[in-house]
């Protein structure tokens, strides 16, 4: 509930989710942007999008497109063309652990290292469409600094004349809630 947020949108722009799933922080964001402006809702799984159209019929947004990322081309399309962008992406999980106790059996040093590897891949490659000037949230709902604060320093050195970190956000399951991450990021030029 309060990655949304942190993302600043305004009514009017143009935001890309790019890692939508079912599509709840798509239907905050629409909810936030008071259904204007447009929102481009990008997943690698069709059926998960066909989730997400069925549940924005429901809620009456109205502002939300749905694109299957099939290759490359899909996100090179949308370059530099995001007001916003958010980038909430695949994850270890171990920041909900409480709520889904099954997943530390599927966890594996080599399962987080593909994570971390993914991530440093959408992160590179998603950003691309964020226009200069524009703000992008790179959020995991997990609690390892390789995934979260160490992926956004390595993003970022890389890229010191490009992109800046604005701010950053843990929540902790120490403060009652699943544990999350999150850093606001401003495309520079």
């Amino acid at each position: 509930q309060v990655i949304a947020p942190f993302l600043r949108v305004e009514p009017g722009q143009r935001v890309i989710d790019a890692c939508a799933g079912g599509g709840g922080k798509t239907l905050h964001l629409a909810a936030l942007m008071q259904n204007k402006g447009r929102i481009i809702a990008l997943d690698t799984e069709a059926w998960k999008l066909d989730e997400l159209k069925k549940r924005a019929r429901r809620a009456g947004a109205s502002n939300i497109e749905t694109r299957v990322i099939e290759s490359s081309k899909t996100i090179k399309r949308l370059e530099k063309s995001a007001d916003r962008l958010l980038l909430d992406v695949p994850c270890s999980g171990l920041g909900i652990l409480r709520r889904n106790p099954d997943a530390k059996w599927k966890l594996s040093p080599e399962f987080i290292s593909k994570v971390i590897e993914l991530q440093q891949h959408i992160l590179i490659d998603y950003s691309t469409m964020l226009k200069p000037g524009g703000l992008m949230v790179y959020s995991t709902c997990s609690l390892l600094p390789a995934e979260n604060e160490k992926q956004v320093v390595r993003f970022l050195e890389t890229r010191t004349e490009q992109f800046e970190k604005v701010d950053e956000r843990w929540i902790r399951p120490s403060d009652g809630f699943d544990g999350f991450y999150m850093a606001l990021i401003k495309r520079l030029k």
